[in-house]
């Protein structure tokens, strides 16, 4: 390929990625008056916001209905009460989160208000008010096409069909910046003179959202893979990568089990490779009917695993009953909504005898004590019910298959209050920005994208304004990059001699992820794991020979995924070596620990306490030696600000609140 003819395209601003955060960076940023902007995306209607859900999807945002008092401050505290988390993050959140909500509702996101227009809420994990409200199991999707429609009608340009496989940087150490990215064009990876296309730009700003596909047990979609390892290539500094939740979830159709699904109290069931030998397998660990309903109904509230609530018969104690029984056990595990556990059934019929506590007192006041839990399902949330039917799956009539998945990335790209990574130029926005912590507020993933996006937009129409250089200096500037990865697909496209297997190395790298280091880990197992990866790096240097030009585009993610799930990895036996404690929605095995539960195996002893969340651990990738850099620092503390109002005033009106 001759890199004169390479397309070339010349933006202030490229938003990689068209999820909630990508599509509301993109329009913050063209009505603060910067136009020359555009968005790159692998695929338009790919990614997590358009395609996942739960059964109802919370948005955290400050409290705006009934009568206990909130504000900035408080919501700012809780934030940053969830630990490892920077405070001016917390702050900036919260602050944002009714601007960014109320813009929401301007462009048509059904959020419900009730007859005196108050926005109602409820109490979401880690929420001490009624902060979460949703409109519906497909809240992320209602945003993200709003979103677009607004896009569209501006007419800010969507280059679809182009997957961003390199970020351009100038400069060195602390002079070193992003200037752009090069990205595949999946339409013509045949095409040798239209297989890579450059879009030099000024900002970058990265919205591809988690590292997803680095996880054979998911419940992000499968559309949805990430590109957190393009950005780890170019040096940006991450955070909190060991931070993460995992939870129930089913596998043939992708979606988060929590609220309602577990509210009904569906029975618990395994078979055999063979689809054989049926069991009820939770009976035999808890010691009374009341307790298995119970942690069942709970698992609704707290869906996330949390080591804490694995003992003394918590909710969590399932997740681990269901990871013995598939990775452990090599069983399959269903929920089964046509018939009520054993210990809800007398004589083949109901009896809430053993129902109890909380749960019976929910269900009397949702009046949903119907015979079997399709039907109370069915009575407290039929939306959820559509959501299978409409995926051809048909709860009424067959057990749903389940595992315990990742689903969502709580550390990820470090940034400053304005979102912009440790390379100036480049932001991360939405679930790719490491924001979170170890115990975040079910719903403020969403609130945080929203916010990022608009405070990377005005901090780029503040002060990084213009256009990069022409295409003749742009290309001489970055000839290197460039015939870098065209040597790259070149090589993997070369006629003869032995092809690879991308879509079986992909799947071997996330088996590995899913035994090693998800929500069960061990320091000898991340150690094989990092093992295993390094030789799957090195053999891909040898091999990278594809059989059709069709697997470019996998064997780019292939690459990216190995670099990220190396960085993970690094990162969580860092952890286990100085720390060494569960928290958050990892149990991390010590010999000297104790078991959850008496009956559990060996593999699930462990020591919960609480751990030092004033400090975060941050890590660095150095692409030419293959390698990591970690330490640890104190986190940023919520800024104690001077809201003297004429002072502020003043500082606005000069332009010095942006910078």
């Amino acid at each position: 390929m001759d890199r004169k003819t390479i397309p070339f395209f010349r933006y202030n601003t490229i938003v990689v990625g068209t999820g909630a955060a990508g599509y509301n960076a993109a329009l913050a940023l063209f009505k603060l008056g910067q136009k020359e902007i555009a968005m790159v995306t692998e695929g338009r209607l790919m990614g997590t916001s358009r395609n996942t859900g739960s059964d109802k999807q919370t948005y955290y945002k400050l409290t705006l209905c009934g009568q206990e008092p909130d504000s900035v401050g408080q919501m700012a505290k809780d934030l940053f009460a969830g630990g490892c988390v920077d405070g001016d993050l917390a702050l900036a959140e919260a602050a944002g989160s009714l601007r960014a909500f109320f813009h929401l509702v301007d462009i048509g996101v059904p959020f419900p208000f009730n007859q005196s227009g108050g926005y109602v809420g409820y109490k979401t994990d880690h929420d001490p008010l009624s902060r979460g409200t949703s409109a519906g199991p497909l809240t992320s999707k209602y945003m993200t096409e709003c979103l677009e429609r607004q896009v569209q009608e501006k007419g800010i340009p969507v280059f679809d069909g182009y997957q961003a496989v390199r970020i351009f940087t100038e400069g060195e150490g602390e002079k070193k910046r992003a200037r752009g990215i090069l990205a595949l064009n999946k339409r013509k990876c045949g095409d040798e003179g239209e297989r890579f296309a450059v879009f030099a730009a000024e900002n970058v700003i990265w919205a591809t959202g988690g590292e997803a596909g680095m996880y054979q047990s998911s419940v992000y979609p499968v559309s949805q893979t990430g590109g957190m390892g393009v950005v780890l290539e170019a040096g940006a500094v991450a955070k909190n990568l060991t931070e993460s939740q995992f939870g129930i979830a089913s596998v043939k159709f992708r979606w988060n089990l929590s609220g309602t699904f577990q509210q009904c109290i569906p029975r618990y069931v395994s078979l055999d490779d063979k689809g054989e030998d049926e069991r009820e397998f939770l009976r035999e660990f808890f010691d009374s009917p009341e307790q298995l309903v119970t942690a069942t109904f709970l698992k609704g509230y707290q869906w996330p695993f949390d080591p804490r609530k694995a003992r003394d018969f918590g909710s969590s104690l399932i997740d681990l009953l269901v990871y013995q029984e598939t990775v452990l056990r090599g069983r399959r595990v269903y929920l089964d909504f046509t018939r009520n556990p054993s210990e809800l059934e007398e004589e083949g019929d109901f009896s809430p005898a053993h129902l109890v506590g909380e749960a019976r007192e929910y269900l009397e006041n949702c009046d949903a004590l119907q015979r079997t839990p399709y039907l109370r399902l069915k009575h407290m949330n039929p939306g959820a019910i559509e959501v299978y039917k409409s995926h051809g799956i048909d709860i009424s009539r067959e057990y749903l298959e389940i595992a315990l998945c990742a689903q969502h990335n709580n550390g990820g790209i470090g940034g400053n209050q304005w979102w912009e990574s440790s390379i100036p130029h480049l932001f991360a926005v939405g679930e790719v920005n490491g924001s979170h912590g170890v115990y975040r507020p079910g719903g403020s993933a969403l609130n945080a994208g929203q916010v990022g996006g608009l405070r990377a937009s005005q901090y780029i129409a503040a002060n990084y304004p213009g256009l990069p250089p022409d295409k003749e200096e742009f290309m001489r500037l970055h000839q290197k990059e460039i015939e870098e990865e065209i040597r790259f697909g070149k090589e993997a496209l070369s006629p003869g001699g032995e092809a690879i297997a991308v879509k079986e190395e992909l799947l071997q790298l996330r088996r590995r992820m899913t035994q090693y280091g998800a929500s069960i880990r061990s320091g000898s197992g991340l150690k094989k794991a990092i093992r295993e990866n390094r030789a799957q790096w090195e053999a891909l240097g040898k091999c990278h020979r594809l059989s059709a030009p069709g697997e470019l585009k996998d064997l780019y993610k292939l690459r990216q995924l190995l670099v990220s799930q190396f960085v993970y990895l690094q990162a969580m036996a860092d952890y286990d070596e100085k720390v060494g404690i569960s928290r958050g929605s990892c149990l991390v095995y010590h010999s000297q620990g104790t078991l959850p539960n008496d009956r559990l195996g060996e593999e699930f002893r462990n020591i919960t306490k609480e751990t030092d969340t004033a400090t975060l651990q941050e890590i660095s990738y150095d692409r030419a030696s293959i390698s990591c850099r970690i330490w640890w620092r104190p986190v940023r503390p919520v800024p104690e600000e001077n809201n003297w109002f004429e002072n502020v005033w003043k500082n606005y009106r000069e332009n010095v609140i942006i910078r």
